[in-house]
């Protein structure tokens, strides 16, 4: 009895470790509406670029300079972990954040 016990305790142990990424348990839902610069992407810009990217040439703090650095933008948030060329620098947007940054350059990059 007590080696049933441990058999089936030792199989219940393998099953409740399942081991998941980030990527995996993250919100990834397509989104429906169209995103807007003002609504959406605004926010995202602000808590993980501006401190690094304002002021001066690469500048980040408005519509037109976020805008006019998409394709750049795009580039850096996704690039793998480890590319010293990542955005922002020592962290990572999540995916959803990342989709709601591709998906307004797709929506035509409306500002409000």
């Amino acid at each position: 009895m007590k080696k049933f016990i441990c058999i089936i305790s030792a199989a219940v142990a393998c099953i409740a470790c399942e081991s998941r990424t980030y990527e995996e348990i993250s919100d990834n839902t397509p989104i429906a509406q169209v995103v807007t610069y003002n609504k959406d992407v605004k926010a995202i810009i602000d808590a993980n670029c501006v401190s690094c990217h304002s002021p001066g040439p690469q500048a980040l703090t408005n519509y037109s300079q976020v805008k006019g650095n998409i394709n750049s933008i795009i580039d850096r948030i996704s690039r793998a972990n480890g590319d010293p060329q990542k955005m922002p620098q020592g962290g990572s947007l999540s995916p959803a954040q990342i989709n709601i940054i591709t998906k307004w350059k797709t929506d035509g990059l409306p500002e409000n």
